[in-house]
């Protein structure tokens, strides 16, 4: 069980990637960490696959040799399914990730990624306790663009690191709940290590002011307004 009370044995994902290579190697990470995973390599496929089997998270791909795969959650999304939906795409700009959190999906992942990531992503998005995924995230004063990769604080639109904002957003993502340094290393997939996450968190602190929103303890960080 990791401490967002989710065991990965019990977590059922549907991968629809059409890149036989990362596919498989997305498929092997995922199991790897201990997730039961179906692969799927079109939209046909993947819609069949959804119609018989229930599903805790759908993992994407945006070209597809029969369509977009945002039309997967979309048509999901129209039946009354909220099944967590993450996208993993090499089309990354503003304009496209408003179309996949338009079309239904909780989360985007350009291409290229770490496993490490997807899977932290993955445990986040079927977390029990997750709070609502959005693009821009909400807490108290404190607005978290992800789309544009701007923060504000009492409307005063802030400078962060690409390391800080990706730590940040998993911080808020998860607002209320403890965030291990392990987590954060992972959610950012970089060369931040579990040591440098504090570090990270530190100059986080100062920069979002005061009163103090992110609390530490010898466990991990927690976000709260």
């Amino acid at each position: 069980m990791s401490d967002d009370g989710v065991s990965a044995r019990s977590v059922c994902v549907l991968v629809c990637e059409d890149d036989e290579r990362l596919g498989e190697r997305v498929a092997d990470g995922l199991r790897a960490a201990g997730f039961i995973v179906d692969l799927t390599r079109n939209l046909t496929d993947a819609a069949e696959h959804c119609g018989v089997r229930i599903y805790d998270c759908l993992i994407v791909d945006r070209g597809l040799p029969d369509g977009d795969g945002l039309e997967l959650v979309r048509r999901q999304r129209e039946s009354g399914d909220r099944t967590p939906a993450l996208l993993i795409t090499a089309r990354d700009s503003p304009a496209d990730r408003r179309e996949g959190y338009a079309g239904g999906a909780d989360d985007y992942l350009a291409k290229p990624f770490s496993l490490g990531e997807l899977a932290a992503r993955v445990r986040a998005l079927c977390s029990p306790r997750r709070s609502p995924h959005s693009p821009v995230l909400t807490i108290g004063d404190l607005v978290v663009d992800r789309i544009r990769r701007r923060v504000r604080r009492s409307g005063i639109l802030l400078t962060m690191t690409t390391r800080e904002f990706c730590a940040l957003e998993l911080l808020a993502a998860r607002a209320g709940t403890l965030v291990t340094p392990a987590e954060i290393a992972a959610f950012c997939s970089d060369s931040t290590s579990t040591a440098g996450v504090d570090e990270v968190i530190t100059r986080l602190d100062r920069k979002l002011g005061r009163p103090r929103i992110i609390h530490s303890s010898a466990a991990g960080y927690l976000l709260h307004a």
